[in-house]
């Protein structure tokens, strides 16, 4: 279990990894099934997979009393913020490459402390208006070509990043009000059935696809479904409600920053992409964007090694 702000870091460094690594496996699956019929088998399939951690953990809970009405309404209202930043993440992967994803998916890192001041009203440093100024001069040079416009998958990568830097400050705003395990299963499940909502009604699905039997019998869609399932969402979005109980959402956010260097990292090992010149300075400033906006405005002796990633650095 996770029990302090160290193993919280780790723990978020490792869920990063999985979900660098995913980034090439769902790109595979979605060639052969569609989106929303995709995540519809992923979230059903993480929802369940946590109901026996909840029964295993569920007797430490039971003298926590919180409103059975209002988890099953933050779980939808975050279900459904996930519905929005996975759909338009794996919709946007079919028309744009697996780093550029990667990259732009990253933006939600200063873009959560734009989301908190908006929402919340917390207090946003000049460092992170900077560092956005940064991660956006970052995404024109990493997806502007030689005709001078975005492809729609990347626009649409764009809208995951918001989407999920709302999702970072809600679940901050919300974690502690009711049982980890409890939350994701609600939020997870209501991202199932969110998306076999879609799948069923056609919305966003493009292209011809072979039928669902086919689909199921594809070794990518199989390998993608249950590694997004069982790593990418149930034990990810457990570790990261978990860890949000133990770090500040802008520390969440920072470690973060490490999921677009997996995912190009392994974009390059294993689907042979390169950024280019134009393409790396673009990747290079959203890093950038990304450190400062969390570091750039902080005092030095307030940035100490990993066990002290508990206290605030944010005054």
């Amino acid at each position: 279990m996770i029990r302090s702000a160290r193993s919280a870091f780790w723990t978020l460094v490792f869920v990063n990894l999985i979900w660098g690594i995913g980034f090439v496996v769902i790109d595979k699956a979605i060639d052969v099934m569609a989106v929303n019929t995709f995540n519809s088998f992923r979230f059903a399939l993480a929802a369940i997979s946590l109901i026996p951690l909840w029964w295993i953990s569920k007797s430490r809970h039971s003298d926590v009393e919180y409103s059975g009405k209002g988890l099953i309404f933050t779980g939808l209202g975050l279900g459904l913020l996930l519905l929005l930043g996975f759909g338009t993440q794996t919709q946007g992967m079919l028309f744009t490459s697996v780093s550029n994803a990667g990259f732009i998916t990253g933006l939600c890192v200063p873009l959560t402390p734009v989301i908190g001041f908006l929402f919340f009203r917390k207090r946003v440093d000049l460092a992170v208006w900077v560092g956005v100024i940064l991660a956006t001069a970052g995404l024109y040079f990493l997806t502007i070509g030689d005709k001078l416009e975005f492809n729609s998958g990347d626009i649409l990568v764009s809208l995951c990043a918001i989407c999920f830097a709302t999702h970072i400050c809600f679940t901050d705003r919300f974690a502690n009000r009711y049982p980890v395990i409890l939350l994701s299963i609600v939020q997870l499940g209501a991202v199932a059935f969110y998306s076999t909502i879609a799948a069923v009604m056609g919305i966003g699905e493009s292209g011809e696809y072979p039928p669902l039997h086919e689909q199921l019998n594809s070794q990518a869609v199989l390998i993608a479904i249950v590694f997004s399932a069982i790593l990418g969402s149930a034990f990810a979005y457990w570790a990261q409600t978990t860890s949000q109980t133990l770090l500040e959402p802008h520390k969440v956010a920072l470690v973060f920053a490490l999921e677009p260097i997996f995912a190009h990292l392994f974009a390059f090992i294993f689907l042979d992409e390169t950024l280019g010149p134009q393409g790396w300075i673009g990747a290079g400033l959203i890093i950038s964007g990304m450190l400062y906006s969390e570091l750039g405005g902080r005092r030095k002796a307030k940035i100490q090694v990993l066990d002290q990633t508990s206290a605030s650095i944010g005054d």
